[in-house]
C-alpha cells in the first residue's frame, strides 16, 4: 500500500518461526523483518526517517509487535495509519499506528488492562523510538478480522464519509465504525462499547453494517465512491448501494 507520503507499507505476521525481539522476546533473535509492518521507497530502499534507528532491519519497520494483520488503511482527513489485528482466541484489534508503534504482541492482546497475567508495558521489547499504546477497539472473541477501509466518498450518504467498514472471515459480518471528532479512536451511540470492546453478540448487534456474507477478505472504495466486498467463500464481488 502506498502511504500520503509516498512510501510503500506492508504487513508481516510472525509467519510461525521462532519470536524474536520484534515480537517482544527479550531472549529471542533480533529482528528479522518479521512481525511488523514494513515501509520502503518506491525504489526498494530505507526510507531516510526510520523510527527505529538506521540499523538494519530495524531500519525498515515502521512498527512492530504485530502477530498477523489482513487490513490497513489510510487516514483521507490527517493521513494516519491503522490497521487491524488478529489475537489468537482472544482480543482481535483495530489500531491508530504511530511511528514507532508497538503492538504488544506476543505478551499483550487487546488493552493492557484486559490482560491478567501481571504483564505490564515493561515486559515488552521496548527499543528507542517505540511506543506501545491500547487498541482503539477490540473484540474479546476472535472474529477473524481481515480488511479495513475509511469510505472515501459520501455516496452512501454523509453521515458515513471518512469512517470506517471492517470486515470478518469467521462470521461474515461488516462492522461499521464512526471515527472520534479528533480522529484519533473511535465514538459510539451504545453505552455498552464505551470500554471499546464488544464482549458478546448484543454489543456486536451496534457495529454490524451488514452480514451474510460468506468471509470478507477485501473492502475496497471504487473510483465512483461506493463500497465492494469480497466474498471469500462464496467468490463473489458485492456493491454496497444506497437504498
Amino acid at each position: 500500500m502506498i502511504g500520503p507520503d509516498h512510501y510503500l507499507y506492508t504487513v508481516i505476521g510472525d509467519l510461525g518461526g521462532p519470536k524474536t525481539q520484534a515480537q517482544n522476546s527479550k531472549t529471542g533473535p533480533p529482528a528479522d523483518g518479521t512481525g511488523g509492518i514494513l515501509r520502503v521507497t518506491q525504489h526498494d530502499k530505507p526510507v531516510s526517517d526510520p523510527p527505529l534507528g538506521n540499523k538494519y532491519p530495524l531500519n525498515l519497520y515502521y512498527a512492530y509487535g504485530i502477530g498477523n494483520s489482513f487490513g490497513m488503511d489510510f487516514d483521507p482527513v490527517n493521513g494516519k495509519l491503522w490497521d487491524t489485528e488478529n489475537g489468537e482466541d482472544r482480543y482481535d484489534e483495530i489500531n491508530v499506528v504511530k511511528p514507532g508503534f508497538n503492538s504488544g504482541w506476543f505478551k499483550i492482546m487487546g488493552p493492557l488492562s484486559g490482560n491478567h497475567n501481571n504483564v505490564s508495558k515493561d515486559d515488552l521489547v521496548n527499543l528507542p523510538g517505540s511506543c506501545y499504546s491500547d487498541p482503539v477497539f477490540s473484540w474479546y472473541h476472535s472474529i477473524g478480522v481481515t480488511d479495513i477501509e475509511f469510505l472515501k466518498s459520501s455516496k452512501l450518504g454523509e453521515q458515513y464519509k471518512n469512517n470506517i467498514f471492517v470486515g470478518d472471515i469467521n462470521n461474515g459480518n461488516l462492522y461499521y465504525f464512526e471515527v472520534s471528532d479528533t480522529r484519533t479512536g473511535l465514538k459510539f451511540n451504545s453505552s455498552g462499547l464505551n470500554d471499546m470492546i464488544a464482549y458478546n453478540n448484543n454489543e456486536l448487534s451496534g457495529i454490524i453494517f451488514g452480514s451474510g456474507f460468506k468471509g470478507i477478505t477485501d473492502i475496497e472504495t471504487d473510483h465512483n465512491g461506493f463500497l465492494y466486498i469480497l466474498s471469500y467463500l462464496d467468490g463473489k464481488l458485492y456493491r454496497i448501494v444506497p437504498r
